[in-house]
C-alpha cells in the first residue's frame, strides 16, 4: 500500500486493536454499520462477516477500488465523509452504527456531521488524535474543557475504549491515538432548549478562550445588564470563563438571557 500523506493515511495494523473496536459495537448481526475511511481494511474485514449489511466510505479511489475485489459483499461509497448523507444510507428506519479511524486534520468537522445526524445514530465508535480525545472527555473546570468537550458531551454520552501508540499503524503518526464511544444521547429536551439557538449560545460563550463569559456575551451583542443579571440568577461568578461552566448552567443562563 502506498500512503498518500495530504490524505492523512495511517494504516492501523494491530490485530488486538481491530478486533477491540469492532467489538465495542456490540453485536451488530442485525444491524447497518457505516465505516468511516476503512483504509486497507483491518477493520472492515472484520465487521464484513459479523454485520447485516457494511458501509465502508473511502476517499481514496485506489483503496476503495481494492476493497470492492477484496470484500464484495460491502458496498462501498467512493466520496469526502464531509459530503456524505447519512439519511441515504440507511435502509427502512433503522439506526446507523458508525466506525472509523478519523483523518487527525478533519476530526471536529467529521463529529459535527455525525452530530448533526444523531437522529438517525445510534453509536459511533471513533479513534482519533489523544490530544482532541482528551479535549473531549475534558470536564467543566479543566482547561481542557472547551466548545468540542461541551458540544460532543451535548449530543452524546462518551466513554474512553483504548489508547493506542504510534507503533499500531503504518507508517507510525507522530502522535499518539484514542478510541472513542459516542453513545448518542442528544440532550436539548433534558435541558429545556433549542438546537440551534443553544449552539450559537454556545459557540458565543466559547468564542474567546482568555475571556470571561460575560464579555464573549457582550461581545455577541446581549446587554451587559442583562448578561450580568443573568449570572446572578444562575449563580456563576461575574469573572467566570466558559469552560468553568457546566452545560446544566450554560442551559439555565441562555433561558434567562434575553435574545
Amino acid at each position: 500500500m502506498r500512503q498518500k500523506p495530504k490524505l492523512g493515511q495511517n494504516f492501523l495494523v494491530d490485530p488486538s486493536a481491530c478486533a477491540a473496536i469492532a467489538g465495542a459495537l456490540g453485536d451488530v448481526s442485525t444491524r447497518t454499520v457505516v465505516e468511516i475511511g476503512p483504509g486497507a481494511g483491518a477493520i472492515t474485514g472484520l465487521l464484513a462477516s459479523r454485520a447485516r449489511r457494511l458501509v465502508a466510505i473511502e476517499l481514496d479511489h485506489d483503496l476503495a477500488a481494492r476493497l470492492r475485489v477484496e470484500l464484495p459483499n460491502v458496498h462501498v461509497v467512493e466520496a469526502d465523509v464531509l459530503t456524505v448523507d447519512f439519511s441515504a444510507l440507511r435502509e427502512r428506519e433503522e439506526k446507523l452504527l458508525i466506525v472509523g479511524n478519523l483523518p487527525y486534520y478533519i476530526t471536529s468537522p467529521i463529529l459535527l456531521r455525525l452530530f448533526d445526524a444523531s437522529s438517525i445514530i445510534s453509536t459511533a465508535v471513533v479513534m482519533m488524535q489523544r490530544e482532541v480525545a482528551e479535549r473531549i472527555l475534558a470536564m467543566p473546570g479543566s482547561s481542557e474543557y472547551g466548545l468540542l468537550s461541551a458540544t460532543t458531551q451535548l449530543y452524546a454520552r462518551v466513554e474512553r475504549i483504548l489508547d493506542l501508540q504510534p507503533e499500531a499503524f503504518m507508517p507510525p503518526p507522530k502522535v499518539s491515538s484514542t478510541v472513542l464511544r459516542l453513545t448518542m444521547q442528544p440532550r436539548f429536551v433534558e435541558l429545556g432548549v433549542k438546537p440551534a439557538p443553544f449552539l450559537s449560545f454556545l459557540r458565543h460563550g466559547f468564542a474567546q478562550k482568555r475571556k470571561t463569559l460575560a464579555k464573549n456575551l457582550r461581545a455577541a451583542a446581549f446587554t451587559p445588564a442583562h448578561i450580568s443579571i443573568a449570572l446572578d440568577a444562575c449563580g456563576i461568578p461575574a469573572n467566570a470563563r466558559a469552560e468553568q461552566v457546566s452545560l446544566e448552567q450554560m442551559a439555565a443562563l441562555f433561558q434567562a438571557c434575553p435574545r
